[in-house]
This record gives structure tokens, sequence and C-alpha cells, in this order.
């Protein structure tokens, strides 16, 4: 179906549905100021670093523990250096709780403040989900639900699935010492690659009343459409009953649909997909952000491809405007395509001379964005008044201009230079209460994150 005509027919459906909450309701790019950025604790060696890590992360309100003056309330559990492939390092991805220093605004990460430690990495997945190793994909959300009391919900998966769906979830207690691990648990029948890349708290008055109570968002997105051609996004709650009891481990408790994409393994074309969608697009974490004003997102950062055309092979040494596509799966799938969606011109199909061995999908240009979705979308959803694959981004924001954008110069061939730079933003926390948004930055001290932080300007509590 032409790009005009499948616009027209996703317009005609939404026809049907009732319209989404009025727009003065809905948080704005201008709601978002930034504030500026700390460093994460100096630490050890692996796996007890930040390096290589950053990929997963979740505020705890500060409770009774009254920060330093320097300190903002609350804290992070960050995760640390991703586990490695062929059991080199079956120990990563362990979690440690650091303060949160006012943030600065600064040329060189030299120059930010510093977090500290207030409990040390600790390996709370203590050698569960076995053979989840191969470029982790990991999410942690802090829900301090009256059923279960505190506990840091756990996801975690990798960038190539079994074939049979490992079991993804768990919980851990925030007492990093005693973490008291529960689990394992699928999430209901969906694919390995739909669930486990982030996870964050739903406001209770919405899950209670449109999701039966299920208070966690669980999604992911994998590049190639293998998730769906956009982010994905489930409701799910790992426990039976209103004593908190969790779910047998194994089990899949009962997850609703809230946003997913067609998969590129369900059909050759760009449909049922999100606006704007690029198979190389990026999205590390999220946030479901309600104000006390009652401004309302639910909002994914990542590094979207937003280039001309976009391939499956290689960065071209001639340049980010030329493609170069793996020639030997031509003909087998759509290995270019325009912005648009549609075929490359048949000039582009040739493997170009002296590419490097890092293979994947590339793009022009990735750019860092914050992207918003409406909420009562996801309501219409979960009622059956629309399909998962409707709900599209009412604003984006670009959050490139804030960034450090690897000034170490890592691993240039994997990570790509300049306009084809990617794998950019790590992982999002939220702060409820005070309405703030961290966002971690991958590689942008040396191989340690840096945590962005932005206050949200609508009527949040003072």
């Amino acid at each position: 179906m032409p790009l005009l005509n499948r616009h027209a027919a996703a317009l005609a459906l939404l026809l049907l549905v009732p319209a989404t909450a009025d727009a003065q309701d809905r948080l704005q790019p201008d709601d978002f100021t930034y504030l500026g950025a700390f460093r994460l604790p100096n630490d050890g060696e692996r796996p007890k670093t930040f390096a290589w890590g950053g990929n997963a992360m979740t505020f705890r309100p500060a409770g009774g523990r009254a920060p330093v003056p320097s300190d903002l309330p609350g804290s992070l559990f960050v995760m640390g250096h991703d586990r490695m492939a062929y059991g080199a390092l079956p120990d990563g991805n362990q979690v440690a709780e650091i303060t949160i220093p006012r943030p600065a605004r600064a040329a060189t990460p030299q120059d930010l403040p510093t977090a500290s430690f207030l409990q040390p990495f600790s390996d709370v997945a203590a050698g569960r989900f076995p053979g989840l190793d191969e470029l982790p994909r990991v999410g942690m959300a802090y829900l301090d639900a009256p059923e279960t009391g505190p506990k840091i919900h756990l996801a975690f998966g990798q960038h190539f699935q079994p074939e049979t769906p490992a079991p993804s979830h768990a919980w851990v207690n925030p007492d990093l010492s005693q973490p008291g691990f529960t689990g394992t648990w699928h999430v209901g029948d969906r694919s390995g690659y739909a669930g486990n890349g982030y996870m964050f708290e739903i406001p209770a008055g919405f899950a209670g009343q449109h999701l039966g109570g299920r208070a966690l968002a669980t999604g992911r997105f994998r590049d190639g459409g293998w998730s769906g051609m956009g982010p994905s996004l489930y409701a799910y709650r790992p426990w039976t009953d209103a004593a908190g009891t969790p779910a047998k481990p194994g089990a899949r408790p009962e997850q609703i649909a809230l946003l997913h994409y067609a998969t590129s393994r369900e059909t050759g074309r760009i449909e049922r997909a999100m606006s704007g969608y690029q198979h190389p697009d990026e999205w590390g974490g999220g946030a479901w952000i309600e104000t006390a004003s009652g401004k309302t997102a639910v909002l994914f950062a990542g590094t979207k491809a937003v280039g001309g055309k976009y391939w499956y092979g290689f960065a071209n040494p001639a340049g980010s405007g030329q493609v170069c596509v793996a020639g030997e799966f031509v003909g087998q799938f759509a290995v270019c395509r325009l912005a648009d969606g549609s075929a490359c011109p048949a000039r582009d199909l040739t493997e170009c001379s002296g590419h490097n061995d890092f293979r994947g999908w590339w793009s022009n240009e990735w750019q860092a964005q914050f992207i918003l979705y409406d909420p009562s979308d996801f309501a219409d959803v979960a009622a059956g008044r629309m399909q998962p694959w409707q709900p599209q981004p009412y604003a984006s924001l670009s959050i490139h201009r804030h960034l450090m954008l690897n000034p170490a110069g890592i691993e240039p061939e994997t990570l790509g230079t300049g306009a084809q730079r990617h794998y950019i933003i790590g992982a999002v926390a939220y702060d409820r209460d005070a309405g703030r948004l961290f966002v971690s930055e991958l590689f942008a001290d040396d191989n340690k994150p840096v945590i962005h932080v932005w206050q949200l300007h609508s009527g949040t509590r003072p």
C-alpha cells in the first residue's frame, strides 16, 4: 500500500475511536528544562564498575534519609558493567545505589559533580537468567506497592533471544545486602524480544481504573523491527493476591498490551508502525509521567534514526551520506530503505569496499530524543477501543545538544562517529514527587555513563 494511503487508512481507523485527552492535559516539549548532569562514583574492576553499564536505572524516594545540602532527595539504583558473552563475565549487571548530587552544566565530564555510593555493587541476580549474556537488555523499576512493600523489579534479556522464550522478570529487595531474589517469570505469552528492555511504574490511579491494578510497565525495542516497529509496552503484575504472594517461578502472569506495533517477521512492509519509524531506531528507557497540575505523558528516550536512508550492513568509510549494505542479504529482505519506508534505488544495493566488520542496522544520521505518547490512548487500547499498533507519539524533543557524545572516542567503529553515532541513551528514571527526569548517557565519561537531569515545569509539587 503506498505510504499516503497507509496514512489515510490509519486516520480513518483513528476516527472510529474516542478522541484522546485535550491537548492542554498533555505534557509538552516546552515543559522540560535541562538542569545539567553528574558523574557516577569512582569504582573498581569489572564487574563492580559502572564502565560499560548504565543500561538499567530506577529512582527511590528519600524515605527517612535526609540528603546533604549538595544532594537532591532520593537515590538511584543503577546497573553496572553488563554481562559478557560466552561466560566471560557471568556476574555482570550488578546493582548499586547512589546519591543524587545537584546537577551542573559543564563542557567536560571531569567538571561535573560526582555521586556517592549508598550501597555498593551487589550481584542481585546471582546466577539467575542463565545464558542471557550476549549484549544484555535489562530493566529495573522500584515499586512500593501496598501488596508487596518496596521491591526492585528486574527484566533481563539479550540481543538474540533463545528460540524458546526464557523467563525474563523477577524482583529483589532494596536492601542489596539481602536481595531476596524472587522469580523468575515470563511476561504472558509474548516474544522474548518484546518485554525485557525497560521497566517503569504506572501511576496507581491509572492502573486501578484501566489495568486491573497492574502497576508495572515493561517493554523493549529491538532493532530491525524484531520486537515491533516502535517501542512496545505491557502492563503486568507478578503477585497473585492482596497479600502480595509472588507468582510461582516459571509462571506467566497475565499482561495487558498497551503498545505493540507489527514486527518485521509479520510483514515485509513498514506498516502498523510508529510514525517516522526506521529499523536502526533505539529506545532505551521510559517513564509514565503525571504532574501535580494534571499533565501527563508516557515518555520513551532513545537514539532515533533520522537519516534519509537506512540499511543493514556497515558504516561506509566514504561518509555518512553513503550506503553500504551487506551484499549477501540483497534479495533476501529489504536491506535498504528511504526514510518514508520505500525501497532504496538499485544503485544502493551494493556492498562498499574498505568497511569494518561491525555489521548491523545503520542510518545516515541518529539523534537522541524523547518521544511522548498520550496515556489516554493506552486506556483505549486496554479497553479494546484501539489496536495496540494505533497509538502514535504526539510530540518529540531532541536532547542532542545537551550530551557529551563520547568525548574520549571509545570504540568508534562500534559506536559510530559524528552524525552516525548511536548507542547514546541508556536508561531512564523518574522522581514523580519532584518532577525530575534522569537519563543515562552511555560512554560519556570515558567508558562510563553520566546522568542528565531535566525538570518538568508544569505544576510539579514544590
